[in-house]
């Protein structure tokens, strides 16, 4: 069996992504199982697509080229109908969120697929990027080792709220200054509607500064801290906040690839 894994690539690190999905499929053992990687850029090529990853990069750009080349509605397609699998990492999890807040002027549109509201750029500016080491305990899935992740934030999002099925977000975040909400014809669509099941599940957390400092042996009572989410998946689409394609770490292409397999075979 061939599946073919599409890396959107209109702007950002999909060649990255590219490098590490060919070095985890290394780790997939299966005999009877053979993987296609290609850089996506038309419908056409989508349309050949089992999966897909929509890499770091700049989310607004991202979504003005893909929606001047008519690739925007096929994605939502490819994510909301035909529920195949999808990865964003960064300014992909942007994209692939029902909803968006600190938007540039005049907004951007979403792909929608994850009931989740995003807040971008959460941690400043580019300068401020950081490196820090992630639990992720998801990964013992994928029997990999369980050594912390590094994880590389830039201008990168956190998920500030989980909202309500598609069939309400709407009606919530138009009441939201300087939010951007993915198109209500889109939550109206009945495919859309049944495709969006399921819960969305917290798969990663990036402690608090406080619960940081005293994990460093700072006498601060941290415990109950709640940290920022930074990875989230619902059904078929899964989200990451920062880019594990600007490491050398394959560990969560591994574990996808793996989601990936499994959904193929369904």
């Amino acid at each position: 069996m061939a599946i073919t894994i599409g890396v959107l690539a209109v702007q950002g690190a999909f060649l990255e992504h590219i490098t590490l999905l060919r070095k985890a499929a290394g780790e997939i053992t299966s005999t009877d199982l053979s993987f296609n990687f290609i850089e996506v850029r038309t419908s056409g090529e989508l349309y050949t697509c089992d999966a897909l990853i929509i890499p770091g990069g700049e989310s607004t750009t991202i979504s003005l080229v893909a929606a001047r080349t008519d690739l925007l509605d096929c994605l939502r397609d490819f994510v909301k109908v035909e529920r195949k699998p999808v990865w964003g990492s960064c300014a992909g999890l942007i994209l692939l969120s029902e909803a968006a807040n600190s938007t540039k002027r005049g907004g951007q549109e979403l792909i929608g697929g994850i009931d989740v509201r995003v807040n971008r750029n959460h941690f400043g500016r580019q300068i401020e990027s950081f490196q820090a080491d992630l639990k992720l305990p998801f990964l013992d899935q994928a029997r990999m080792p369980a050594d912390a992740f590094p994880g590389v934030f830039i201008r990168a999002p956190v998920v500030e709220k989980l909202l309500p099925k598609v069939e309400g977000v709407q009606a919530d975040e138009q009441q939201v200054p300087d939010s951007v909400v993915a198109p209500s014809k889109q939550a109206k669509d009945e495919k859309a509607q049944a495709a969006s099941s399921g819960q969305v599940e917290i798969m990663g957390v990036l402690p608090g500064r406080m619960k940081r400092a005293a994990e460093k042996g700072a006498e601060i009572r941290a415990s109950e801290e709640a940290g920022d989410i930074i990875a989230v998946k619902q059904g078929n689409v899964f989200g990451t906040s920062f880019h594990p394609e600007l490491t050398a770490d394959f560990r969560i292409h591994v574990w996808w690839l793996q989601q990936v397999v499994a959904a193929v075979n369904r």
